[in-house]
């Protein structure tokens, strides 16, 4: 395959983890990046070879220089996607986006008809669609394995130390400059729900809001700051702990140190704890999003689907439990326990043991893997192992559809992920006003009771 042109719309560590990967894999080579911290973009452009006449400090400026390379990678924040989106479209970029689309429906629907009307190809960052654990389970559930599929529960342990980092601290705490939490961290999960079901739900419920680390919640004693606060080293919540923690720790220091500080020594660290936004008590900071979330889908089948989110859990694998009227299997995101009812027999599989997505096609129904094999793969739950290899299959997919001109590498389009987001919109609809929502087959709304 052709070696793939991309300009790096965002040079946080999401775009850089999908450029590292193409670069590695010699699918992709950066020729522009666009970022307006000036720190990351000089060391964005140093990494990747970048041109000093192609390093921009806004991505309007990559517009204006017209089409530049094959693709582009938007992973600015969530709120500034759909302009550059629409605009890059526009020029016949294709694009892989950063997941959420867009903030809200109507920016989410401009940014997939502008992929639509252009021609070009738009994979919005889903990628647990990508790793060899859902695969097996997709192939698993179609091919009919357990049955028809009855009923789903899923937890998403986002953990109590990610929470605060991202959700209280961080970029991701508020609605109003960000997006409900929901949309920001479980638009994930929501697609993948969907992707197993193969089909949008018809009613969707939620109820959810933000229990704990507000003022009121406080401990006696607590200051503004952790490093000034005397009660804080008895606090589940410690900044002076979690970061200064991540030293010597590679993985650690690119997430979710890199967040906080690109100057990893302890130095580094306290200073940007004494002066920045990651060193403020996580009960005196200006979050509103929730905590807790539970959401309820039911389907046009009868089967129904219920689906929590909670800051309150050590951050681990999501768990999966999937019930069919002849069998049931229950997952952890590196393995799957599966209960035949036919005959009584239960397995386990390794998924660890299958290759990545990208590395072959499957049309023979689904794999069998012996229980306890090991292999390739890296199953896991956040950024900074690529979410169980998702980050790099899904990379590798949408770098071979640009290359070979293939959609059907991709496991969604434009069209799919905004229907899943539009389930998103629906819950929080339901959670905010107290009611059940009806969608159509395409997750518009029909009615809310």
């Amino acid at each position: 395959m052709s070696e793939v042109t991309t300009v790096l719309v965002g040079a946080g560590l999401r775009g850089t983890t999908y450029a590292r990967r193409a670069l590695a894999t010699g699918a992709g080579r950066v020729v522009a990046v666009a970022e307006p911290d000036p720190g990351r973009r000089a060391r964005a452009a140093r990494e990747f070879g970048v041109p000093a006449e192609r390093v921009y400090a806004d991505w309007t400026d990559v517009v204006a220089a017209g089409k530049l390379a094959d693709a582009c990678v938007i992973a600015t924040q969530d709120r500034m996607h759909v302009e550059p989106a629409v605009a890059l479209a526009g020029l016949g970029y294709h694009i892989l986006l950063e997941k959420p689309m867009a903030t809200g429906e109507g920016h989410a629907s401009a940014i997939a008809e502008a992929a639509l009307r252009n021609g070009v190809l738009l994979a919005v960052c889903h990628v647990l669609r990508y790793t060899s654990y859902t695969r097996y389970l997709k192939e698993l559930l179609d091919s009919g394995t357990i049955g028809r599929l009855v009923s789903v529960q899923h937890l998403e342990p986002v953990g109590w130390w990610h929470h605060a980092h991202s959700f209280v601290r961080g970029n991701w705490r508020r609605e109003d400059t960000s997006a409900p939490m929901l949309l920001t961290k479980a638009c994930h999960d929501i697609d993948w729900l969907v992707h197993l079901f193969g089909t949008l739900p018809r009613r969707v419920g939620s109820f959810g809001s933000l229990t704990h680390l507000r003022p009121e919640d406080a401990p006696a004693g607590a200051t503004d700051r952790c490093l000034d606060c005397p009660v804080e080293a008895g606090c589940p919540y410690s900044a002076k702990r979690l970061y200064l923690g991540c030293l010597g720790d590679e993985d650690q220091e690119f997430w979710p140190l890199s967040a906080v500080t690109a100057e990893h020594t302890e130095a580094g660290v306290l200073e940007a704890l004494r002066t920045g936004p990651y060193g403020r008590c996580a009960y005196a900071c200006d979050n509103d999003v929730v905590d807790n979330q539970v959401v309820t889908m039911e389907f046009e089948s009868g089967a129904t689907c219920s689906f929590t989110m909670s800051a309150y859990t050590p951050m681990e694998q999501r768990r999966t439990r999937l019930m069919g009227t002849h069998g049931f299997v229950e997952g952890d995101g590196t393995t799957l326990r599966l209960v035949d009812f036919r005959d009584g027999s239960e397995r386990t599989v390794d998924t660890r043991a299958l290759d990545t997505l990208s590395d072959r096609t499957r049309t023979d129904g689904p794999l069998t893997v012996d229980a306890g094999a090991g292999g390739a793969g890296n199953p896991g739950p956040s950024p900074e192992d690529g979410h169980g290899g998702g980050d790099e299959a899904l990379t590798d997919a949408f770098f071979a559809a640009v290359a070979t001109g293939d959609r059907s590498l991709l496991l969604s389009d434009a069209t799919e992920s905004l229907a899943t987001h539009r389930v998103v919109w629906a819950a929080e609809r339901a959670r905010t006003t107290g009611t059940v929502v009806e969608l159509d087959a395409d997750g518009h709304v029909l009615s809310t009771a």
